[in-house]
């Protein structure tokens, strides 16, 4: 997604257009995350395996009918999102997002302040949205793909079911609605949270231990963290931060590390 893609005119009254910006938008959606995921795994699976035994949550290996599963559920989760785009590309060019362009618009001070208060939007609705699919007349329609992966991959990152997806991507053309973002902020934004949702998956531990990384998964949510969520199912809901787990007593504390 570049200038050259924000510059494309598009006809939203022919069907035609309309469809090829979908699947456009899927083939680069999907992709993203299929490469990602597969070189993440790859590099950790694979090449640092032996070298960083101690940081895997599981000494399970997982069947590759569960990779097929995800990555088929997840290939549909790249259609909604690439329709949801088409939804925010249609806003975007008609003036009706708060996304800016002019770096002068905002101080520079404001970017860093603008991408933490979409996250942490983001984090809230995402907090509040996970608990109520997990109430028993609402999981089974919505959340149980995703759980069904009990021992996570870096290939559940996206392996939801549609109507969890619908329900995830309709909040970013949303929130552009009224908060002013800087453009590449936004694309920053999507990119965190693709690298996010695959670390937290992945069912290897990255983030530093030791005295800082025991202070920093206090508060970032990462991989031992969001396992907690998939093996104990009624803790740790958030997304990126611990903050409404740790106010609401959702938390269940993982093991420090020295």
């Amino acid at each position: 997604m570049s200038n050259l893609f924000l510059n494309i005119k598009v006809d939203f009254s022919n069907p035609a257009y309309i469809l090829w910006l979908i699947f456009a938008l899927t083939f680069i959606i999907f992709f993203r995350y299929l490469i990602f995921s597969l070189a993440y795994h790859f590099t950790f699976f694979k090449v640092l395996k032996h070298k960083l035994s101690n940081r895997f949550l599981h000494n399970k290996r997982l069947k590759k009918k569960q990779y097929r599963k995800e990555i088929y559920w997840s290939a549909i989760s790249g259609l909604i999102f690439g329709g949801v785009s088409v939804l925010f590309y249609f806003l975007y060019v008609n003036n009706y997002t708060a996304i800016y362009t002019d770096v002068n618009a905002y101080s520079l001070l404001y970017i860093p302040i603008s991408i933490f208060l979409f996250l942490f939007l983001q984090d809230t609705y995402y907090y509040w949205a996970h608990r109520w699919m997990h109430l028993p007349k609402v999981y089974k329609y919505f959340h149980l793909v995703h759980h069904k992966s009990i021992h996570t991959s870096a290939f559940t990152a996206f392996s939801f079911h549609p109507l969890e997806t619908i329900m995830q991507a309709i909040f970013f053309p949303l929130v552009v609605l009224f908060l002013p973002i800087h453009l590449y902020a936004f694309l920053a934004v999507l990119g965190l949270m693709t690298i996010s949702a695959t670390i937290n998956h992945a069912g290897v531990e990255v983030y530093p231990s030791g005295k800082f990384g025991n202070w920093f998964q206090k508060w970032i949510i990462g991989a031992s963290h969001h396992d907690k969520h998939h093996t104990k199912f009624n803790y740790n809901y958030g997304l990126y931060f611990t903050f409404w787990d740790r106010l609401m007593n959702t938390e269940f504390e993982v093991e420090k590390k020295s």
